[in-house]
């Protein structure tokens, strides 16, 4: 992606927690200065951010689609549609969630993303993907295809890997091997666990083992007992990362607000777990290999009262977090920046020297009005 030279002038800007009147000069899609001035490069593009709020742009890690495409039939060319749309809802970079699929199907997919990857020129930024799956329970399979489940098979995750798609990968602790298989990928890319049944113990022990982070927390996952924290508990009482969909259907306001109150703003990575129908009308969908029907912003498997994923976009999921929890906007602003670039460790995610120019301007209404990736506007309302 092609980047630019910029100055942002007149802006809010979010920095490490507060907000600042400033202007932001940028160089070669990096945030250079706090001040304009002769750096010997070609005069930058000016935007006149009007006292905007300027916020680092938003990153999704959980995505399987919208506007029509879903990730496990994409094309190349249907990422440019997915990437657009996301950049109008203030999204910068983000993760194609692949949906447990075959081996053939997957690989297609991955060699897509990978291709998109390198051809981009405009929109949100595809970092990779997010494999959600195959290693997952059956008892906690939600809207993955049965058939096509597996115990751990780190031959299989190379193969996957070497497409050079793969960032993330979510797994069942108790599903057969999975525990070694972390331990042995875990440096390769970031290991969720989800859609699992496991025990506190063995849930632990993944995190032991290297896990980073909980796959939409509370949902696909065995809940706490009063004699048996199962995987809930852990992903709670240990230090990694929990993403949460805060569409308030996935999961209860209160239990967003518990999730809060014990991990804080600094642990809690917000995603949309969107599917294609996001952005259109009630009707027939797909994700991956299932049909889906959307009814009033409700989701599921066509025929079942199983959730197929959300038609939550990350501004709705920003405003939606103020709500749930009562917070400011410098609050909340962590949990779609900050928080997945620290998890996935990109030099994104915050509004620093150094750091990738992908930005989001926001009027006080919460209102997207530019989004900005690599010093490049590639929305603007």
């Amino acid at each position: 992606m092609k980047q630019n030279n910029m100055l942002l002038k007149n802006a809010l800007c979010y920095i490490d927690g507060t907000f600042f009147k400033k202007d932001i000069f940028v160089i070669n899609g990096k945030i250079a200065d706090f001040k304009p001035g002769c750096y010997g490069f070609d005069t930058p593009e000016v935007v006149d951010c009007g006292g905007a709020y300027v916020l680092p742009g938003f990153i999704d890690i959980h995505t399987h689609g919208a506007n029509g495409v879903d990730v496990n039939s994409a094309s190349v060319k249907d990422f440019e549609n997915i990437s657009s749309f996301f950049a109008s809802k203030g999204t910068t970079s983000y993760l194609a969630s692949v949906l447990t699929d075959s081996e053939e199907k997957t690989l297609h997919i991955l060699s897509n993303i990978a291709s998109f990857m390198v051809s981009q020129s405009n929109g949100a930024a595809l970092l990779g993907a997010h494999l959600e799956g195959p290693f997952l329970s059956p008892v906690k399979k939600g809207a993955m295809p049965a058939q096509y489940l597996k115990t751990a098979d780190l031959d299989l995750f190379e193969r996957y890997y070497d497409t050079g798609a793969v960032k993330y990968i979510t797994v069942a602790p108790e599903v057969e091997d999975v525990l070694p298989f972390i331990e042995s990928v875990s440096e390769k890319a970031v290991v969720a666990i989800g859609h699992s049944a496991a025990d506190y113990q063995t849930s632990l022990q993944a995190v032991q083992k290297g896990a980073a982070v909980s796959t939409h927390t509370f949902n696909a996952m065995q809940g706490i007992d009063r004699t048996e924290p199962s995987i809930l508990g852990a992903c709670i009482d240990t230090d990694i990362y929990n993403e949460i969909i805060a569409d308030g259907r996935h999961v209860h306001p209160a239990n967003i607000r518990m999730l809060y109150r014990l991990k804080g703003n600094k642990r809690v990575v917000a995603i949309t777990d969107s599917i294609e129908a996001t952005g259109l009308p009630d009707g027939a969908y797909r994700l991956g290999a299932n049909d889906v029907t959307l009814a009033g912003a409700d989701a599921f498997i066509t025929g079942t009262s199983i959730r197929a994923g959300s038609v939550l976009t990350m501004d709705n999921a920003l405003k939606n977090l103020m709500r749930f929890l009562d917070i400011p906007l410098e609050e909340a602003v962590p949990m779609l920046t900050e928080n997945p670039a620290d998890l996935l460790h990109l030099n994104k995610g915050y509004i620093r020297i150094g750091y990738d120019a992908d930005f989001v301007l926001m009027d006080k209404d919460y209102k997207i009005l530019k989004t900005i990736v690599g010093a490049r506007v590639v929305y603007s309302a």
